[in-house]
């Protein structure tokens, strides 16, 4: 295909994949897609050796990495340490987690370490450094708000197109002002932190926003597409290409544990919500009972404020994933994980390989049927 995001990277398809997981990175690549890894949560070590394997899987093509750096936290926490950031968190909050997790017979002892997820400063220029280091990483990507001048500049200095998603178009045009390469318009539909715009609305207007401010900049549309079809009416509405995370969630090589997918098989496109429960900010994800006992109505504390839901969250999940794979029914009760409302869409299994594959021929089917509606 023709177009700005193609030509800027070298790429066939105008397909981002947003993943936690590098086989899906390195598999989505190899197709003529691009492949972006979710760095948020990870060490810097961690960071390298899965950079490192996607370097030498993918043969010097192209892929990005996407980071969670916000501009601001709740004011002043991103200036603490570690401990600092974890002595802060209430004791209620911990004490209602237990609660929890004990009502699914699990036993909070089993946390260990009970909070070592690490959002500083410190922890994420730390990340910065490796992604800067692989010569073969061309984007990165930020999912939180204006990313912070620093992260901009340095992006810049090393030759790599910076993105940033956003929920609104105000919040489009700040980051237009602010600098940002590639905007990520993602609609209400989408897995993660999204906001309240439909993506059928969202992407329209974002385009006509930026385009008064800065035209080169490229507009990516995101939020329940997981079919060329999507793809097709996104490059109609006058996005330079999609973003898609749901999609390779139902990947073989999705970091997705078995028994989840049959979750995510069974879901459809109204099991899901937006929920604060697992970062401290609205994220929509699969309905779970850890969702549930976030609710007003479960009479709890509520989440709170990122980056300390975070800390409480991760650790959680962890060792939730872990016994759900044993068939612990309390843990497969909890599991969640961040969904779109194109699960819905999705029914089976199958390699990442493959659905870049059927992208194309979706893709190029609908062209078809736009082509034949008009009079010769």
């Amino acid at each position: 295909m023709k177009n700005r995001i193609c030509e800027t990277f070298g790429i066939e398809l105008p397909l981002l994949a947003f993943s936690h997981q590098r086989d899906v990175v390195a598999a989505v690549t190899n197709a003529g897609g691009m492949g972006v890894l979710g760095c948020s949560i990870i060490t810097p070590e961690d960071l390298e050796a899965d950079l490192s394997w996607i370097d030498e899987q993918t043969g010097g093509k192209p892929y990005g990495c996407d980071v969670i750096i916000a501009g601001k936290y709740d004011g002043k926490t991103e200036h603490r340490t570690h401990e600092e950031q974890v002595a802060a968190i209430p004791q209620e909050a911990l004490a209602w987690r237990d609660k929890v997790l004990r009502e699914h017979d699990i036993d909070p002892a089993l946390l260990n370490p009970p909070l070592e997820f690490q959002i500083t400063e410190d922890a994420n220029q730390k990340l910065l450094d490796v992604i800067w280091r692989h010569e073969q990483v061309k984007l990165v990507a930020n999912a939180l708000g204006v990313p912070p001048q620093f992260f901009i500049d340095q992006a810049h200095e090393h030759g790599l197109k910076v993105g940033a998603l956003v929920g609104a178009k105000e919040h489009a045009v700040k980051q237009a002002q602010a600098g940002v390469d590639i905007i990520i318009a993602q609609g209400h539909e989408a897995g993660g932190h999204t906001g309240e715009i439909s993506t059928l609305v969202l992407v329209p207007e974002v385009i006509a926003a930026v385009e008064r401010i800065r035209p080169e900049v490229m507009v990516l549309a995101a939020g329940g597409i997981v079919t060329g079809r999507q793809m097709a009416a996104a490059i109609a509405l006058g996005a330079d290409g999609v973003w898609c995370g749901t999609v390779w969630l139902l990947t073989e090589e999705s970091e997705t544990n078995p028994v989840i997918k049959q979750k995510y098989i069974a879901a459809s496109s109204r099991d899901t919500l937006r929920s604060r429960s697992r970062t401290g900010k609205p994220s929509r994800q699969l309905k779970s009972d850890w969702t549930a006992a976030y609710e007003p109505e479960a009479g709890g504390p509520g989440p709170l404020p990122m980056p300390g839901q975070r800390l409480i969250a991760e650790p959680v999940f962890k060792l939730v994933d872990k016994l759900a794979q044993t068939g612990h029914e309390g843990a497969i009760a909890l599991e969640n994980y961040f969904v779109g409302q194109g699960i819905g869409l999705l029914d089976q299994v199958k390699p990442a390989k493959q659905v870049v594959y059927e992208f194309a021929e979706d893709y190029l089917a609908a062209a078809e049927r736009l082509a034949a509606s008009l009079d010769d």
